[in-house]
């Protein structure tokens, strides 16, 4: 599980209403933040955050997976990232080469972090 997880951010405002938008369907909210410095995201009992940097791009690389409690939450943080500014770096659907009953998708944040919402479900017994 992870705690928190901060990023560095060309652009913080930008990114802070894109991550507000795109975390609507899975019920993620802003919690806490210093206007111009850095923002906090609860994503249910962990930590997200954005951090002003002046470094020049490119920024370093980020993957960030978000597990989810549906497949249904898996296409709606897609599709919703989408329309917030997010670039597909891979639609929802099964992945089996990571796990039998992995379902995921692949966006990329306004400076190309590469954000995943997952679900690893349990396979069926009986």
């Amino acid at each position: 599980m992870i705690d928190h997880i901060t990023i560095a951010v060309s652009d913080l405002e930008r990114s802070k209403l894109f991550y507000e938008r795109a975390f609507e369907p899975l019920g993620y909210r802003l919690s806490f933040g210093k206007e111009g410095v850095f923002w906090a995201f609860d994503v249910g009992g962990s930590l997200f955050e954005i951090q002003h940097t002046d470094d020049k791009p490119p920024l370093t690389r980020v993957h960030v997976a978000f597990r989810v409690r549906s497949r249904a939450e898996v296409e709606a943080f897609y599709q919703t990232a989408l329309e917030a500014g997010a670039r597909d770096n891979g639609a929802p659907g099964p992945r089996p080469e990571y796990e039998e009953n992995y379902y995921a998708c692949f966006v990329l944040d306004p400076d190309e972090y590469n954000i995943e919402a997952m679900l690893n479900e349990r396979a069926p017994q009986g």
